[in-house]
């Protein structure tokens, strides 16, 4: 599964890509504010930084505003994907997007049906939000499961992301279920390498060590 990073703080983003952890990078008008910068300065940096998808999201609403603000974006980079809502609006940009060459993640996704279409208007990204259906009771990890069926059934080379990620468990969860990507923030990355028995099993073992008297170096 790729990890891609779900912020806009460039230092996060380089630290994580220093380690081989990073496969591409989302962002959002949220994510854009919490950083301060300027829309398409910090992207551009993003984008130069990672080798990988750079998701920088439209902000209009109706299709025609939608695709050229895409299409203003689309030119930072090479590697940036277009993201556009999962609207009636959405996808008739993601097509004209798409057959321009454009990579296009359609995001906001909380149904099979929409993840149907979001394909049949040629996504590159189909992006699931898990966390979002969690808040009002419904399973995320089941709707990932039925998009990867029907993708599955049909062929479609639309990618998953599994989006909205808040827990490791979320994490691991996506992987299970067929997620080609997971986006998430930082510091669930980074936790996803804890576990209590890793700390006591280190503890034990310096603890040892200690009584040895000994150095490596």
């Amino acid at each position: 599964m790729k990890f891609f990073v779900d912020t806009a703080e460039v230092d996060e983003i380089a630290e994580l890509n220093d380690l081989g952890m990073v496969d591409g990078v989302t962002t959002n008008p949220s994510l854009i504010m919490k950083s301060g910068r300027d829309i398409l300065e910090v992207t551009k940096e993003i984008a130069e930084m990672v080798d990988g998808p750079v998701s920088a999201e439209v902000v209009a609403t109706e299709a025609d505003q939608m695709i050229a603000e895409g299409r203003k974006l689309a030119k930072i980079a090479d590697n940036i994907a277009v993201k556009v809502p999962l609207t009636w609006d959405g996808l008739k940009a993601c097509n004209v997007l798409t057959n321009e060459g454009n990579m296009v993640n359609v995001t906001l996704c909380f149904s099979a049906n929409q993840a149907l279409l979001a394909a049949k208007a040629g996504a590159t990204f189909i992006s699931p939000f898990i966390g979002r259906l969690d808040d009002i009771n419904l399973d995320g990890m089941e709707l990932i499961a039925d998009i990867r069926q029907i993708y599955d059934n049909y062929g479609y080379e639309t990618q998953i992301l599994a989006a909205s990620i808040r827990t490791v468990n979320h994490a691991y969860q996506s992987a299970m279920v067929g997620s080609d990507v997971m986006t998430a923030p930082p510091k669930v990355i980074k936790a996803m390498a804890q576990h209590v028995l890793t700390d006591k099993g280190l503890a034990a073992f310096l603890a040892d060590w200690e009584k040895t008297g000994q150095n490596i170096l």
